[in-house]
């Protein structure tokens, strides 16, 4: 008997998680420009990340040009890397101090945001988009064409 890890709704429930993480990312990012005083570069130079002028605008870039691809489902695993990275990259300068000041529970009430795009990243890398996605359609139709050009030699 061959053990089935994914049955067709978890392989379609996936999307869940893409709308999730996507839109959040693409939100954050599309913000970063919209509100940069408060969410941009403001925000950047707060905190104390270096070069704010450069890195404020290539977050908000990153966060909104992956989350997108997330949200459709194109290059699932790929795009998740460079959010994991940006989302464990946030959490050090801006809730490691809430951890020490204020104590666990405000850091894990002001984090949680945080560590789902971060949880929601990894399932994401780990899984792939799932049945519907572009990644999908591209495994699927170059499967095909595959089992095609095998049948025809």
């Amino acid at each position: 008997m061959k053990l089935k890890l994914y049955n067709e709704k978890t392989l379609a429930s996936i999307i869940l998680i893409r709308l999730l993480v996507g839109s959040v990312f693409l939100s954050e990012g599309t913000q970063k420009f919209l509100f940069p005083d408060v969410l941009g570069l403001g925000r950047f130079i707060k905190i104390g990340i270096p070069a704010p002028g450069f890195f404020a605008p290539f977050v908000g870039v990153e966060e909104i040009v992956f989350g997108f691809l997330i949200l459709i489902g194109l290059f699932t695993r790929v795009a998740s890397i460079p959010l994991i990275i940006n989302i464990a990259i946030a959490i050090i300068p801006t809730k490691i101090p809430i951890l020490l000041n204020n104590g666990f529970w405000a850091m894990a009430h002001e984090a949680r945001t945080d560590f789902s795009m971060l949880l929601g990243g990894i399932f994401l890398l780990i899984n792939g988009a799932g049945k519907y996605s572009l990644d999908y359609l591209i495994y699927r139709k170059s499967t095909n064409e595959n089992k095609r050009i095998n049948t025809e030699i």
